[in-house]
């Protein structure tokens, strides 16, 4: 299980494309500061975007009001494709938890890039199929586990990847409430 999503491939293919620009136009980059929201849940995207760095959490909002964090996205991870596609509005809300610097892909020059790059195409079915069996795998864990156990090996996944993560989005991240989480980390302690 990996709590941080990345994918080298796709940041060394799109910073490549970005150099190649003439005017630098079709991709342009963007900064966001924590805490700022990249795209916000069922409102319309004007871009595809491809993370140049930090890290990001990606959520939906229930209607009662709590958040579902589905996944942790860093460096090379794309966002808005799926929207792009499917033509609807955002499905989740993409929110910057560091300084998040990312490539933005106008919408014609995404379009002509899809039509024209083997490529391009093949990443995208990679990160798409990278997400179902991540989903799926994710998905079977916290079935199968206990909070305690799963909590466990998030705390030593945050360790390894040096990340730090906030109480609030772990247990959203779990899709436990705050006081199962403290209840968890409680039973954690030796």
């Amino acid at each position: 299980m990996t709590m941080l999503r990345t994918n080298d491939s796709f940041l060394l293919y799109v910073q490549k494309i970005y150099e190649q620009q003439q005017r630098k136009e079709n991709i342009i980059i963007k900064h966001y500061n924590p805490g700022d929201r990249i795209f916000l849940q069922n409102e319309p995207t004007s871009k595809i975007m491809l993370i140049k760095e930090g890290i990001t959490k990606c959520y939906f909002t229930e209607n009662n009001g709590k958040e579902y964090i589905l996944e942790f996205l860093g460096q090379g991870e794309v966002i808005g494709e799926i929207e792009y596609f499917q033509k609807i509005p955002c499905l989740c809300t993409i929110e910057a938890l560091t300084t998040v610097t990312t490539y933005a892909f106008s919408i014609p020059y995404f379009q002509k890039l899809i039509q024209e790059d083997l490529q391009l195409n093949n990443l995208l079915l990679f990160a798409f199929s990278e997400r179902i069996v991540n989903t799926a795998s994710r998905a079977s864990y916290q079935q199968l586990y206990t909070v305690e156990h799963n909590l466990n090996k998030l705390l030593e996944i945050q360790k390894q990847q040096n990340i730090s993560i906030s109480k609030d989005d772990l247990a959203a991240y779990l899709g436990v409430s705050i006081r199962t989480l403290n209840r968890g980390l409680k039973n954690l302690k030796p």
